[in-house]
This record gives structure tokens, C-alpha cells and sequence, in this order.
């Protein structure tokens, strides 16, 4: 956790179901930009459906409130840095070939975001890359106790389920994620 104490995984979902979402990198433009999103979705949806909202990187739990602060996440956020959960799961390592498939959270081109990426590498301590680059992610909903509703292992950098996907798979209400004021026919 973000203080360094080790949590079992299971403790994040033997009690309650949770939605569980492994990401690349905190360096990572796409994950930042998810993760972003995520923060959008509201504490009393979760509290609602009585599903926790979990987000796991693999970089040190030195970065986990760095990481929260820039993208705005309150909800619960812990690190596996030696990626044991993303290798026990058969997360990928390396791109798949579909780049075809497009994250809807993610708004940044791969120039720019690969330049702000770089930049937050560069301005952080020296040589701590946060994590395997290489390393894919994925969505969960799991719990309670050992049963698994979903399981999306993440094909590429922009292969991110949609969020309402995974929502609305756990129970939860869903997010208007645009600024586009919604349009409510009569």
C-alpha cells in the first residue's frame, strides 16, 4: 500500500466483490489517462453496489501517492513491483499485434503522450523507471471469496476496457465520462 505494507491480494476481494485493474506503468500516458478516469467514478456508486474500486501498479508504493495526486484517484491504489500477480494472472509482456483497438480514455496522441511520458521520467528521480515498460495490464471483477465475473488481459497500451464496461459488469452505475453535457430525450 501506499505506507509499504503488504496486503494479501485476496484480502481485496474475499470480503466484497472488486473491481481490480492492473495498469503498465505510472509513467505510462495511457494508464495515467485511465486512471484519470477512473477518479471520476463516484465513492456512493461504489458504496452503493458494495463493490471496491482497486487499481495495482508495479512500480515502488513510494509512487502510489505521487501517482493518485496527478491523476486525481482517492479510491485504492497498491503496487506488486516484483509484478508476481500480473505473472500469476498471464498478463503479457511486449505489444500484440492488434494496434487497431483504442482505449476510449485515453485523449492524448501517441506523440504527445509519449513526450509527457518522457518528461515525467526525466524530472522524477534519476533511473527509476517505475516499473517493466513492457509489462500489459488488465481488468478484473473478483469477489466475493474466489469467484471471477470478468477478466480482460490487455493486449497493448490501448487495449484499456471501457470503464462502463467494467461497471456496469459489477453492479455499479455507470459514468458520463465526456464534458459534453448528456442529451435526455422526453
Amino acid at each position: 500500500d501506499a505506507d509499504g505494507r503488504s496486503v494479501p491480494f485476496e484480502a481485496l476481494y474475499g470480503e466484497q466483490k472488486a473491481i481490480v485493474v492492473f495498469v503498465r506503468s505510472f509513467l505510462c500516458y495511457t494508464c495515467k489517462e485511465y486512471v484519470e478516469d477512473l477518479a471520476k467514478v463516484p465513492k456512493a456508486f461504489l458504496q452503493e453496489a458494495n463493490v471496491r474500486l482497486v487499481v495495482i501498479g508495479q512500480a515502488s508504493y513510494h509512487h502510489i501517492k505521487p501517482f493518485c495526486s496527478l491523476t486525481g484517484y482517492t479510491h485504492e491504489m497498491y503496487v506488486d513491483p516484483q509484478r508476481e500477480i500480473y505473472k500469476t494472472l498471464g498478463m503479457k509482456r511486449g505489444e500484440g499485434n492488434n494496434v487497431s483497438v483504442r482505449s476510449p480514455h485515453v485523449k492524448s496522441s501517441t506523440l504527445l503522450g509519449s513526450i509527457r511520458s518522457m518528461w515525467r521520467a526525466m524530472t522524477g528521480p534519476a533511473f527509476d523507471f517505475q516499473g517493466d515498460p513492457a509489462q500489459q495490464g488488465g481488468a478484473l471483477i473478483l469477489g466475493p471469496g474466489s469467484e471471477v465475473h470478468f477478466l480482460h488481459l490487455d493486449k497493448n497500451r490501448l487495449d484499456h476496457v471501457p470503464i462502463n464496461t467494467v461497471l456496469h459488469l459489477a453492479g455499479v452505475k455507470t459514468v458520463n465520462f465526456t464534458n459534453k453535457p448528456q442529451i435526455i430525450d422526453i
